[in-house]
């Protein structure tokens, strides 16, 4: 066993260059063993009495859970939408793909997991909401967001995922200033008369 555990540690030092390789050390049986004490005193020394659970605890494993469900909401959402934008009529196979995304946005609805999109509501900056982009849109007359780039997500009637969106903004139509009549006159008479 000894000769096998030699020979291993000799082969990994050839990997390198000799300049580099590590002499084993030499230690009498004495001191091998005083040194597997030692080892063995630090190990009981730094184990706790009562070891942590494994398991992450309650607070933590929910915040793993909703964090995880925000992901799988959102990619849900995110194949629906491009299921909904395939332009021609959509084949069998999409109608079918739809048809189990709607299903799982159901079951998802019903465990108290709620996926909301922000197309074409009026914005307000009071809103929990991140806003990437303002966009200028002349058929616009108050500001509304344009398009939803992360749904918003619910858990329980409590924001655990917030939305991000692309706010159109109305024109700003640039008025002209009023022309000016000019500077004013100066008055050229004396006061000395």
């Amino acid at each position: 066993m000894k000769l096998l555990v030699r020979l291993r540690e000799d082969l990994r030092q050839r990997r390198h260059h000799r300049a580099f390789r590590i002499r084993p050390p030499v230690w009498s049986e004495q001191q091998c063993a005083h040194l597997a004490q030692l080892l063995a005193d630090v190990r009981a020394a730094t184990q706790p009495a009562n070891p942590p659970p494994a398991e992450p605890s309650g607070a933590e494993q929910s915040a793993i859970d909703e964090a995880a469900l925000a992901t799988a909401a959102t990619n849900l959402w995110r194949a629906q939408r491009k299921l909904a934008q395939a332009g021609d009529g959509p084949s069998a196979r999409d109608r079918q793909a739809a048809r189990y995304l709607r299903t799982c946005a159901e079951a998802l609805a019903d465990a108290g997991l709620v996926v909301q999109d922000h197309d074409g509501d009026p914005f307000n900056p009071g809103r929990a909401l991140e806003v990437l982009v303002y966009q200028e849109s002349p058929d616009l007359t108050a500001e509304t967001v344009i398009e939803t780039v992360r749904p918003s997500i619910y858990l329980h009637r409590r924001l655990v995922q917030m939305g991000q969106v692309i706010v159109g903004t109305p024109s700003q139509q640039i008025a002209e200033p009023p022309a000016s009549p000019g500077p004013e006159p100066l008055d050229t008479r004396s006061s000395h008369a």
